[in-house]
């Protein structure tokens, strides 16, 4: 994939992937979409057709994520809850050939309760109950349980996927096994062809220096603007 197509696709992911290779998760399309909550929150729009991100909001405890190069003013009806600042990373140089790792184990479709139970423990970023659906997800046990895990989110694009859900429980950080779940995740992008890119919240020093450790460079900042309906 070329530079200019691929930040093309990179300056508004949700709605590419909503539109391209991850169209059946699509609950609302149009100038307006929105994934199927299951996987997530997330949400886009055409730009000058904003307003009409109010319309998918389904209730008042009801919120969608819109990820954009700037923050995105509230459209009538609706109201921010929060922001964050994101840094979107590529990692567009030569493939790395790594060993396998035979503490990895490629997560099942039994695994999901307990993966989600994680990702609430870790809070990795949104997590619903298809999550764990968006592609292959690793993980690696400890005393029986999974402690780690890391898998695949967005794929915007054909040649290209987001690393996604990268998650450690507490007790067992500073053991690189983030590192090593990463290493195993972009392995198998490698394998299928798609170059590897990822947000991380602006502020995560420590994962930020992970990724650049991997191979990622800091692509653009981004901002994730969340929204609810607003208060009557």
């Amino acid at each position: 994939m070329s530079k200019e197509p691929l930040d093309r696709v990179l300056e508004n992911p949700v709605w590419n992937m909503l539109h391209g290779p991850q169209g059946n998760l699509a609950c609302v399309t149009g100038q307006i979409c929105r994934i199927d909550a299951a996987y997530g929150p997330f949400a886009a729009a055409t730009p000058g057709h904003e307003a009409g991100l109010a319309n998918v909001l389904t209730g008042t405890d009801d919120e969608i994520w819109v990820i954009a190069p700037a923050e995105l003013a509230p459209p009538r009806g609706t109201r921010v809850v929060r922001t964050a600042p994101l840094l979107q990373m590529i990692a567009d140089g030569p493939a790395t050939a790594r060993s396998s790792d035979p503490e990895i184990e490629a997560l099942t479709e039994a695994d999901a309760l307990e993966m989600a139970e994680l990702a609430r423990a870790t809070e990795p970023g949104p997590w619903g109950s298809s999550t764990h659906r968006y592609g292959q997800f690793y993980g690696i046990r400890r005393e029986g349980r999974i402690v780690a895990m890391a898998g695949e989110r967005m794929r915007p694009a054909p040649g290209i996927a987001e690393v996604s859900g990268v998650c450690t429980l507490p007790d067992f950080r500073g053991q690189r096994l983030a590192e090593r779940l990463i290493r195993k995740v972009m392995a198998s992008f490698a394998a299928r062809g798609d170059t590897p890119f990822l947000h991380s919240y602006a502020y995560n020093a420590h994962a930020i220096r992970l990724y650049e450790s991997l191979g990622f460079r800091a692509r653009r900042a981004m901002m994730v603007t969340v929204l609810g309906r607003a208060e009557m």
